[in-house]
């Protein structure tokens, strides 16, 4: 039996025979999650400078549309927090000992978490705004309102613009880039509370902007949670054809069957798969491996372990869950 794994630089064997059995974690450099932790700590620094001045004036002009955009806010920092812990702890971690695979599986867990908290405080504006349509808006200061709101709109798309290349490719940045997104509308449903407030006198945008703005955020939050959750449950990742990896396999040259077949994904940009492949009892287990290896390339998994077995090898395919 042998283990491919599917990445780094071949070597080559006593007998000569070119293979690759690199070391299974991804060169941190080369992560763009982890190329992402400068723009993320800048985004961070801004984030949470600006939350302080908008919660602030949030009780001083008492607007809950500014609360709600204050607490969305706060979420894009504790995310982008998140994110830029998880990806310098995964990172640094060590691979050896009882951590194989490092703490890569962290990002997923602050993505996971990030969503949690945008419900909370969804749940919270909402439960609000509801009991201000119902029992009357307290006295805005719209002047107030406005102009911290233009602010909040200005700093937020700054930092999507920041962290947008880097969400393509890490769930973690995606999650901080998502609720940067989502609290640019949210500013911008906020000034136009406060103008409407300052035209017309009607206080009770103020509250129907909040709960807007946090029925806007719900969906988003639950795709978020979902993605990670996905992982976590070590469900295939979205476009992956198992079928079509087992066929292909199994159309290798000297191979006879193939199964124990699993496919997942660890964290952002890292798919992994693992497989017994049955050959001939003459075939040369060193091409087998090297096809495969160049196989799971092609459907873009860049680590996987295959145990290779002659096809008189018998209990294996047994051992199936």
């Amino acid at each position: 039996m042998s283990d491919a794994h599917g990445h780094g630089p071949a070597g080559r064997d006593a007998a000569g025979h070119g293979h690759s059995h690199a070391h299974v974690r991804a060169s941190t450099d080369r992560r763009s999650a982890a190329r992402s932790v400068g723009r993320l700590t800048v985004a961070f620094v801004l984030t949470v400078a600006f939350v302080v001045v908008e919660t602030v004036t949030a009780f001083l002009a008492g607007s809950l549309a500014l609360l709600s955009d204050a607490g969305h806010m706060l979420t894009d920092g504790a995310a982008i927090g998140l994110a830029l812990g998880a990806i310098v702890v995964a990172n640094r971690a060590p691979s050896d000992g009882s951590r194989t695979f490092g703490l890569f599986r962290l990002e997923i867990l602050a993505s996971l978490a990030n969503a949690l908290l945008l419900f909370a405080v969804s749940g919270y504006v909402m439960v609000e705004g509801v009991m201000r349509l119902v029992n009357g808006s307290s006295d805005v200061d719209a002047g107030a309102m406005l102009v911290v709101a233009i602010g909040g709109l200005v700093v937020n798309a700054i930092v999507w613009v920041m962290l947008r290349d880097g969400a393509r490719r890490s769930l973690a940045v995606k999650s901080a880039a998502l609720e940067a997104l989502a609290d640019t509308v949210g500013s911008v449903g906020v000034i136009v509370a406060a103008l409407v407030v300052a035209t017309t006198g009607w206080e009770e945008a103020d509250a129907v902007v909040a709960i807007g703005i946090s029925l806007w955020i719900l969906p988003r939050a639950w795709h978020l949670a979902a993605s990670a959750i996905r992982v976590l449950l070590q469900v295939a990742p979205v476009g992956v054809d198992l079928d079509a990896i087992r066929r292909d396999l199994g159309a290798l040259p000297d191979v006879v069957d193939v199964h124990d077949l699993h496919v997942w994904t660890l964290t952002s940009e890292m798919d992994v798969a693992s497989a017994h492949v049955m050959v001939s009892a003459d075939a040369d287990s060193h091409a087998v491996l090297d096809g495969a290896r160049a196989l799971l390339e092609s459907h873009h998994i860049a680590h996987a372990t295959i145990q290779v077995e002659p096809d008189d090898h018998e209990g294996c395919a047994e051992l199936n869950w």
